[in-house]
């Protein structure tokens, strides 16, 4: 009777471990797969991040620049008979228009220059002026636009 007893306990176990265990797949396969029409939908994952637009990070001078466009040697004081470069350099990606406008101690326009980029990331952007009969000694300043905005500016000196 003791056999009979632990058998019967033990097939009683075994069909309510069966009854829960094919509850639990009736809930799963009752859930559906992708939400209904009515449904709200899941919140969206976070959206990639639009690459930042293209900003001014530093402006170097110096009288050479490499191919990658950077000032070799920064310097703010030159000879007359120097060409004076000034490298812009941005970070961000997009199309933007960079202007250099260098003056004389009075305010006297010496050129003025822009240029049109589309960078990808970092960059490097340089502008140059030279005279071959040499600078009048004095005081200078180049200022960089972006866009036609003001993006910051060198002051630098002839000796």
């Amino acid at each position: 009777m003791k056999l009979n007893r632990i058998s019967t306990v033990m097939v009683f176990a075994l069909a309510a471990s069966l009854a829960l265990a094919a509850c639990g797949k009736k809930e799963e396969a009752a859930t559906p797969a992708t939400p209904a029409a009515d449904a709200t939908p899941p919140p969206a994952a976070a959206a990639p991040t639009a690459p930042a637009a293209v900003s001014v990070a530093s402006i170097d001078l110096g009288n050479a620049v490499g191919a990658d466009q950077k000032v070799t040697t920064a310097t703010s004081s030159f000879t007359p008979m120097d060409p004076i470069y000034a490298a812009v350099s941005t970070s961000g990606s997009g199309t933007a228009t960079i202007g250099a406008k260098w003056t004389y101690q009075d305010g006297q326009t010496v050129k003025e220059d822009s240029k049109s980029i589309a960078p990808t990331g970092p960059a490097t952007t340089s502008f140059q002026i030279s005279k071959p009969d040499g600078w009048p000694a004095g005081n200078y300043k180049v200022e960089i636009s972006l866009n036609g905005q003001p993006a910051g500016s060198k002051d630098f000196s002839v000796k």
